[in-house]
């Protein structure tokens, strides 16, 4: 990993924006050790390493580190749909001397509530997976649920209820234990036994047996 110095050739992206990237290629690149030496680039510098014929190499400046993101040529080269990143700074957030900017602080506070925020909705979204569904002019709509629906293998089923979440203009399908303690009371030997049946943001769905596991609404 390698540091940018320089306030010279900056990229007008809004900061979110950088945020979203930086998550993505943080996850691509995978986990890394601390860097063994530190070296500097100044803006001019970096333009070199564009991945071009007689460059010596394609780099990308993301919240003022260099990547070295040759093994993804495909993506960053010349003519590739993400080429207009590589020898290039995304962000101002280090000064000349190195040190990083308030711009910096604020992003990577971004990035961390991001994947607060999508840890919650894997969390959520392993409580409630949400159900198969399919619709047909013929037969109507129908909604499932299996071991495997929403992408989301357990050893339990479901039944589907909708799911009201606040913000959101409609409830959406997913499949909810029927039997244990509820997901929040796992160590209450007292629970009733219905799973998450009696969570508040549920609804059964009308004209559909509560404890079936596939709801058919015919045209």
């Amino acid at each position: 990993m390698l540091r940018l110095c320089g306030l010279g050739v900056v990229l007008s992206l809004v900061a979110a924006a950088a945020a979203v990237m930086a998550v993505w290629l943080m996850d691509w690149l995978g986990p890394e050790g601390p860097p063994s030496g530190l070296r500097l680039f100044a803006p001019e510098e970096l333009a070199r390493y564009r991945g071009g014929p007689g460059d010596p190499g394609l780099y990308l400046a993301l919240l003022g580190r260099v990547y070295d993101v040759s093994s993804g040529r495909r993506h960053y080269e010349p003519g590739a749909h993400y080429s207009g990143f590589a020898g290039r700074l995304v962000g101002r957030f280090y000064r000349e001397d190195g040190l990083p900017t308030s711009e910096l602080t604020q992003v990577e506070a971004m990035v961390t509530k991001g994947m607060e925020a999508n840890e919650q909705q894997q969390r959520e979204k392993h409580k409630f997976p949400p159900c198969n569904a399919e619709w047909s002019s013929a037969k109507g709509s129908r909604v499932w649920c299996s071991q495997k629906s929403g992408g989301v293998n357990r050893d339990w089923i479901g039944v589907p209820r909708k799911m009201y979440k606040p913000g959101a203009k409609e409830p959406h399908c997913v499949c909810v234990r029927t039997t244990g303690p509820p997901s929040d009371q796992q160590d209450n030997p007292r629970h009733s036994n219905r799973g998450d049946l009696d969570n508040p943001n549920l609804e059964e769905y009308t004209g559909c047996s509560p404890l079936a596991m596939v709801c058919s609404f015919p045209l």
